[in-house]
């Protein structure tokens, strides 16, 4: 991956996601920011494989999206003590970090960022080789 497509891809992930949870909860913590552009990049790097389909995608992500929650919410609500989220009264979650009604929601929210990774794969390479 080229360095302007891991920035654009960091950048728009932090940006969106910062937006979708102020937009949702009314904040957000900078951490999510973080998580939100390392998610983006990632998933631009699966969309990037040759022969991805929109459902391997969408199930790839939301798993990879689901870890990398778990692992940001042990770091950051259970060593930090940071309480940035606690799904613990939501079914189905795990140590209050992940849930699978979140779960269902990355799914979804992959099928938007699968299009979204190819329009700046598109477009960066659009204006970079014209």
């Amino acid at each position: 991956m080229k360095t302007a497509e891991c920035s654009i891809s960091f950048l728009m992930g932090f940006f969106i996601y910062s937006m979708i949870e102020i937009i949702d909860r009314g904040y957000t913590h900078w951490t999510m920011g973080i998580t939100g552009g390392i998610i983006l990049m990632i998933l631009y790097l699966i969309n990037s494989s040759s022969g991805i389909t929109l459902l391997k995608s969408c199930l790839i992500g939301a798993l990879f999206i689901t870890a990398t929650e778990f692992f940001v919410g042990i770091v950051v609500n259970i060593i930090l003590k940071w309480n940035v989220w606690d799904y613990s009264e939501v079914p189905f979650n795990v140590m209050g970090q992940i849930c699978l009604p979140f779960t269902l929601v990355w799914f979804i929210l992959c099928i938007p960022a699968y299009f979204l990774c190819r329009f700046i794969r598109i477009f960066l390479r659009r204006e970079c080789f014209s």
